[in-house]
C-alpha cells in the first residue's frame, strides 16, 4: 500500500529539510526520502558561509540555536590584488553581515528538529521516478536500503535532490535548462590548522584566484583555482602549499595537514520550469551556480521560504495563486544570484589565454570596487543577501 501525505519531500539536504521543517509549524504533515544514510548526512563538509536572512530564518524558526552559538559572525571579506588587501566593510556599507557556520552543521540541527518533532524522515531511501506528475496526487516510486519498493502519494512532491537527482527531469524532461560551463574550477583542501586570517580572503593574482577560508578554530578551508581536467592526487602536499602561498602574496598561511583534497566544477543552470503540475523543483535541482558568491545554500533556503507560504495556501484554504506564481517568484531572486555568482567570479579569476588587457581591465574593476562606496555597497549586498520576503 502506497504510504499517503500532503507533501513528499526528495532530498534531505538544508531545501528538503527546512522545508519540511516550515510545512511542520503550519500543521503541514511530509514524508523526507534521501538515499543517503544520516552519518553520510551530517558529515560530509561543503559551503559553509550563510546568509544573514538564512540565519535569520533558522533561529526564528527553532531550526537552529547553535546558528548564533557556534557560528562565527562576519562583518567582512578582504578582497586582495596587485599584492594588496581591501576590506569590503558588511557592516558600514548595508548594515548586515554573513556567519560561517558550515552545511553539515545546520544538517545536523535540522535533521535533530524534524526527528525531535516526530517527522516522517527516511533515510537510504532512493528515489526512482515520479508519477503522474499532471495529476492532484503525483507519486514517488522509490526503493529503500534493502531493495523493497516504497510507494508515496502525495497532494504535492517537491524534488531537493540535486542536480542529478530524479525531480529534475520529472519537471523539465532532458534538456529543460539555461546552461554554462566554466573553463576552470577550484582546488580545494581541508587542513588542520589554526586560522591563518580573521575573514575570509578573495585573492586575484598573475597565477589565479584563491580564497582563504576556514571551518572552525582548527580547520581551515582553502582553494585555489585549477584546469577542470585537474585530478585531486595531481599535487603533493609540499607542491599545495607552494601554490596556495603563490596566490596569497603578503600573507603568512598557517599551514598543517591535509586531510581532504575534492576538485569543484564551475557551473551555471536555471531550469526552464521550476514546476509541472503538482511537483516542484527547489535548490540545486532547480539551479546551481559557481561557489565563488556563497550563494548556493542560500538560495536553496530563500526557495523553500516562499514554497512553504504557498503550499501553506494551497493546502490549508484551497488558495493555488502563491504556488502557480512560485516559480517566477523565485527565478527573479535565482537570476540576481547567478549574475552576483558570474560577476564575482570573473572579477577574480583569472581565463586561460586572457591578454594583458584583459588582465588590466580586471584590476580597473576591482579598484572601482574597492575605491567607491558605491562599488562596496554593491558587492556587500550581494554577498550577505537581500532579506527574504
Amino acid at each position: 500500500m502506497p504510504v499517503r501525505t500532503r507533501v513528499a519531500v526528495i532530498g534531505a539536504g538544508p531545501a528538503g529539510l527546512l522545508l519540511s521543517h516550515l510545512l511542520g509549524r503550519h500543521g503541514i504533515e511530509s514524508v523526507v526520502i534521501d538515499s543517503r544514510g544520516r552519518e553520510e548526512i551530517e558529515t560530509t563538509v561543503r559551503a559553509g558561509i550563510l546568509e544573514q536572512g538564512t540565519v535569520e530564518i533558522l533561529s526564528r524558526t527553532g531550526a537552529s540555536d547553535r546558528v548564533l552559538t557556534a557560528g562565527q559572525r562576519h562583518e567582512g571579506i578582504e578582497l586582495r590584488f596587485d599584492g594588496e588587501g581591501h576590506r569590503i566593510d558588511f557592516a558600514a556599507a548595508v548594515g548586515r553581515a554573513v556567519w560561517l557556520y558550515p552545511q553539515h552543521e545546520v544538517l545536523k540541527d535540522l535533521v535533530a528538529a524534524r526527528l525531535a518533532a516526530g517527522q516522517d524522515l527516511r533515510f537510504g531511501v532512493t528515489a526512482e521516478r515520479v508519477e503522474d506528475v499532471e495529476t492532484d496526487r503525483p507519486r514517488v516510486v522509490a526503493k529503500d536500503a534493502e531493495g523493497d519498493a516504497v510507494e508515496i502519494e502525495a497532494d504535492v512532491v517537491v524534488g531537493a535532490d540535486g542536480s542529478r537527482g530524479v525531480t529534475r527531469e520529472a519537471v523539465t524532461g532532458p534538456h529543460g535548462g539555461y546552461f554554462r560551463e566554466y573553463p576552470f574550477a577550484w582546488f580545494g583542501i581541508l587542513c588542520e590548522a589554526p586560522p591563518s586570517a580573521e575573514e575570509l580572503i578573495y585573492s586575484n593574482s598573475p597565477d589565479g584566484f584563491a580564497l582563504i577560508s576556514r571551518r572552525g578554530p582548527g580547520v581551515q578551508r582553502m582553494y585555489f583555482q585549477c584546469d577542470p581536467a585537474t585530478g585531486t592526487g595531481a599535487y603533493t602536499e609540499e607542491r599545495l602549499w607552494e601554490i596556495l602561498r603563490s596566490r596569497v602574496p603578503g600573507i603568512t598561511l598557517n599551514e598543517g595537514p591535509i586531510f581532504q583534497r575534492d576538485v569543484l566544477r564551475f557551473r551555471s543552470f536555471v531550469a526552464h520550469e521550476m514546476r509541472r503540475g503538482r511537483v516542484v523543483l527547489v535548490g540545486d535541482a532547480a539551479h546551481t551556480v559557481p561557489p565563488t558568491g556563497a550563494k548556493g545554500m542560500n538560495l536553496a533556503v530563500a526557495d523553500v521560504v516562499v514554497l512553504a507560504e504557498a503550499l501553506r495556501a494551497l493546502l490549508l484554504e484551497g488558495d493555488g495563486s502563491l504556488f502557480d506564481a512560485f516559480p517566477d517568484t523565485a527565478r527573479k531572486r535565482v537570476w540576481k544570484a547567478q549574475h552576483f555568482s558570474w560577476w564575482m567570479t570573473n572579477m577574480l579569476h583569472l581565463r586561460p589565454r586572457a591578454s594583458d588587457f584583459d588582465r588590466m581591465r580586471q584590476i580597473g574593476e576591482l579598484r572601482s570596487v574597492v575605491e567607491s562606496e558605491a562599488g562596496r555597497a554593491y558587492l556587500a549586498e550581494g554577498y550577505t543577501g537581500r532579506p527574504l520576503g
